[in-house]
């Protein structure tokens, strides 16, 4: 069973996605989350040029979309990062550990030319595991 996850006030989806998607797998859910930018409500960027205003704000979605299917950051197994200038990395990386360094999922960064949204600079997306 797949259950589409789209919480309130984020930005409308465009297209055919969900921003996230909770699947039955047993005794455990998994819960797959889109790739989620700093934008607003409005589809509008969030802290332009800001690395690490934008990974807040992403990682703090990420935490709602996990929450809505009833999971937490703590579930987190796998996370994809598409970082528009690597250069930036380090910047990306101290907000990331705030959120991550006790879990220690297994990780992906691609350095990318750019988003579907101009002044989005980083993207990431997640795969968790949790219980019923």
């Amino acid at each position: 069973m797949k259950t589409q996850i789209n919480p309130a006030n984020f930005t409308k989806t465009v297209g055919a996605y969900s921003q996230g998607l909770k699947v039955d797998v047993g005794d455990k859910v998994m819960i797959f989350v889109s790739g989620q930018l700093a934008m607003d409500a409005e589809g509008n960027p969030v802290a332009p040029d800001d690395i690490s205003k934008q990974t807040r704000y992403i990682f703090e979605n990420i935490k709602k979309i996990l929450a809505e299917a009833g999971a937490k950051l703590e579930d987190v197994v796998k996370v994809q990062i598409f970082m528009t200038d690597i250069s930036k990395f380090s910047q990306f990386t101290v907000v990331r550990n705030e959120y991550l360094e006790h879990i220690k999922p297994v990780s992906t960064l691609v350095e990318i030319s750019k988003t579907v949204k101009a002044g989005c600079d980083v993207e990431v997306e997640v795969i968790a595991i949790a219980e019923k």
